[in-house]
């Protein structure tokens, strides 16, 4: 079997009213199907493992400001191109459905 790039996706901050402890509890549930999806032999990716170094290099200082948004859907974008499946984890999502 060739192993597969798999983009997870659901909420993050979707459902949080920015709630830092609530944005953290989405980004587990994200890596726990993440998990389950390296376990079956294939690559998984958030959009969030990439965008929030970037983000934060690029002088971020927290979700949802103005340099976090610039980073955020545009990186996931960049990644549905690049993958060969998505995985969408339960839960509403403005920016899992866009």
């Amino acid at each position: 079997m060739t192993p597969q790039l798999v983009l997870v996706a659901g909420p993050y901050r979707s459902g949080t009213d920015g709630d830092p402890a609530r944005i953290a509890a989405n980004l587990r549930r994200l890596e726990t199907a993440a998990l389950a999806v390296y376990r079956r032999g294939h690559v998984p990716m958030i959009g969030e493992w990439l965008s929030l170094p970037l983000a934060a290099a690029a002088g971020s200082r927290q979700v949802g400001d103005a340099v976090s948004d610039a980073f955020l859907y545009p990186a996931a974008h960049r990644l549905l191109r690049r993958c060969d499946a998505v995985l969408r984890i339960d839960g509403a999502s403005r920016g899992a459905d866009a």
